[in-house]
């Protein structure tokens, strides 16, 4: 395993649309360790394989209180099957949006679908913060970054931030 380098806005190649993964192998195990342990080192609790220059769609995610056990999970291929009408707001943070933070109104609950670790699909339903997490990583798969659902003003506000940030450091 090893860490990449978490590409921060405005990089262009967070604009990218991410392709479909045709088979999960070794390779592609390999890259979703590299981007679980650049996600835990960051830290953070999800991360999508474009957040690391690789253009694919791909998430790794860990929801579980730091003070609990880890519980890695993989989404190759995710896709939404359904969304509730009714939203909930959460603030939202990002790795590739340092420091950030904002409220985000998404669906409340999702029904998925998205292959595992070992290439198995999988169906099933989230809500609270693994509802919340999976669409901001999914989003990433699409080239849309959370500052994108808010207003003009404050999401150039962000990358403003964010540019000083990387200059002062």
């Amino acid at each position: 395993m090893a860490l990449r380098e978490i590409l921060i806005v405005p990089d262009p190649r967070l604009k990218q649309v991410s392709a479909r993964v045709e088979v999960v192998d070794d390779a592609l195990r390999a890259l979703m360790d590299d981007m679980l342990e650049t996600m835990y080192a960051a830290p953070g609790i999800g991360l999508a394989a474009v957040q690391v220059g690789v253009a694919r769609r791909v998430i790794v995610m860990d929801i579980s209180k730091p003070e609990d056990e880890r519980e890695p999970r993989y989404f190759v291929n995710p896709e939404i099957l359904w969304a509730s009408e009714e939203t909930a707001p959460y603030e939202e943070g990002c790795l590739s949006v340092p420091e950030i933070y904002d409220e985000v109104e998404r669906p409340a609950r999702v029904k998925l679908r998205y292959q595992n670790y070992r290439g198995e699909t999988i169906e099933e339903d989230a809500e609270g913060l693994f509802a919340v997490c999976i669409q901001h990583e999914m989003d990433h798969l699409d080239g849309v970054l959370f500052i994108d659902h808010l207003s003009r003003l404050k999401r150039e506000q962000a990358v403003k931030k964010v540019k000083k940030q990387v200059r002062a450091a």
